[in-house]
């Protein structure tokens, strides 16, 4: 499982570290520390949602996005020059990373970003789990990979949970969650699910913290003209939530958790955020109803639980299946 920016949460990363995790000793892994550090990411990643749905009320979305992209793409490329990171090398790799920067972040963040405005922070982080549900279902034709009688229930549990969770939500919290803004966030999952297979058939080799910067660039730079020609500068309050909801995506999810995964794949140990991604949707729809104070009611509780277990299902049996190669 990998992430390049707060969104691409899969094992992309977890082959070419194979020889890696082989390398490092035993002692060297404190499996509690790793998994309390693989728990603080998860919590992470879903505060992520807490902070847009701030940042959109106060500002127009891709107006948002376009400058957290940039900014945290000069940050990090002042970053990589002080740690002497070589830059990717001929225009082919430049291209496929501003590809994948255009699918992963401009797209997929940008759908969000606006659908956002129309759906809760926690409908939010349900619909972005149905990411890995989507890559199982299809993983088999486009990646070669087995679809096992596990995943099919695990399928089946995580798209029922989310498809009752969202006739929920539809039923008694429509002022907060639209039918509209549930399609945009599920079409910015699908090019998720794109950017995931484009990464995978064309894996960079360049540093990760150097691959992060480019394709943040890239999808900086793609979202400026339709920022430009379709939003308005004067919708933006800048105000203290504006300022902490933007250094906080830029600061600490960008950058920060950027930093903490490439920490945990150094350690060979990226399959253990893999086995709690099933506590993103739980952890989402907590601190929306904590920070935020949106609604959660037994409902929604059933068919986050059907999330979780479908998520789990398939996690737990792709670890299963990977371990006997990794002690050879």
């Amino acid at each position: 499982m990998g992430l390049i920016e707060d969104g691409t949460h899969t094992e992309i990363q977890e082959e070419p570290q194979e020889e890696q995790t082989e390398s490092i000793s035993a002692p060297a892994r404190h499996p509690l520390f790793i998994t309390a550090v693989a728990l603080f990411y998860i919590l992470l990643w879903s505060s992520a949602f807490i902070a847009t749905k701030i940042g959109v009320t106060h500002s127009p979305p891709l107006t948002l996005l376009a400058t957290r992209f940039l900014v945290a793409a000069l940050l990090m490329t002042v970053l990589a020059r002080l740690c002497k990171l070589s830059r990717p090398r001929g225009w082919k790799t430049w291209g496929q990373l501003a590809c994948f920067g255009l699918l992963n972040s401009a797209l997929y963040l940008g759908c969000n970003y606006i659908a956002l405005r129309y759906l809760s922070a926690g409908m939010g982080s349900i619909l972005a789990t149905t990411h890995p549900l989507l890559l199982t279902l299809i993983a088999p034709f486009l990646l070669k990979e087995r679809l096992t009688w596990w995943r099919i229930l695990g399928l089946i549990l995580g798209f029922g949970g989310v498809l009752f969770v969202m006739g929920v939500r539809l039923g008694e919290h429509g002022q907060l969650d639209t039918a509209g803004g549930m399609l945009l966030s599920l079409v910015g999952v699908v090019c998720l699910v794109a950017a995931t297979i484009f990464y995978k058939r064309y894996p960079p080799h360049d540093h990760p913290f150097v691959v992060n910067a480019v394709q943040l660039g890239a999808a900086g730079l793609a979202l400026v003209l339709p920022a430009v020609f379709f939003e308005h500068p004067e919708q933006i309050h800048i105000d203290a939530p504006l300022a902490w909801s933007f250094l906080y995506l830029v600061l600490v999810i960008s950058i920060g958790a950027s930093l903490l995964w490439f920490w945990l794949l150094k350690q060979g140990e990226a399959s253990v955020v893999s086995a709690y991604y099933f506590l993103t949707p739980i952890t989402g729809l907590a601190l929306a109803a904590l920070l935020l104070g949106e609604p959660f009611g037994l409902r929604d509780a059933l068919g986050l639980v059907a999330v979780a277990t479908g998520i789990a299902l398939i996690n737990h049996r792709t670890r299963t299946l990977k371990k006997p190669s990794r002690q050879k």
